[in-house]
């Protein structure tokens, strides 16, 4: 169904979760990965990045990593955009390399709230036309919850004598 999928990430919990969902998506399929990473511009599109060239390079290597790790054929590009080209600089990529469907987080981290009233992901499918899949959100337990869970498991064993 897919033969090229272009995963696009961010430096967080859902973009490491969207590289294991597209590791299992192009190993059922036998695709190709391409992973972007938009560095964005902040202070206006002028001057200061989110991250450093070498942290944004970082983004994408380590993502790579894991897919070619995963048995799956990958490679990786990053740019830097402002808040109002990320979508122009994913759908770019996407159609210039022909990718089939594109794979995203399921949460970014926004510099700044959305002023276009849609999200990145509805303007990058209104310019491509291709479909975008979501990858499910990293699993979190509340700590009630989870303290409560590992209570029993964390109960004091008694030491029982044999013989």
């Amino acid at each position: 169904m897919f033969t090229r999928i272009l995963l696009a990430i961010d430096r967080t919990e859902s973009g490491e979760m969207a590289v294991s969902f597209t590791a299992a998506l192009a190993q059922q399929f036998g695709a190709e990965v391409r992973v972007v990473h938009v560095n964005e511009l902040l202070v206006g599109g002028r001057g200061f990045a989110a991250e450093t060239e070498l942290e944004a390079m970082d983004v994408v290597d380590t993502a790579v990593g894991q897919l070619r790790s995963s048995g799956v054929r990958a490679d990786g590009v990053h740019y830097l955009a402002n808040c109002f080209t990320l979508d122009d600089r994913i759908a770019e990529s996407a159609l210039e390399w022909g990718a089939d469907v594109i794979v995203f987080g399921s949460k970014r981290r926004r510099w700044l709230p959305r002023i276009a009233g849609r999200g990145l992901r509805e303007r990058v499918t209104a310019l491509t036309g291709l479909p975008t899949l979501v990858a499910p959100a990293p699993l979190r337990l509340s700590r009630r919850i989870a303290r409560r869970e590992l209570e029993p498991a964390l109960q004091p064993v008694e030491e029982v004598t044999v013989g």
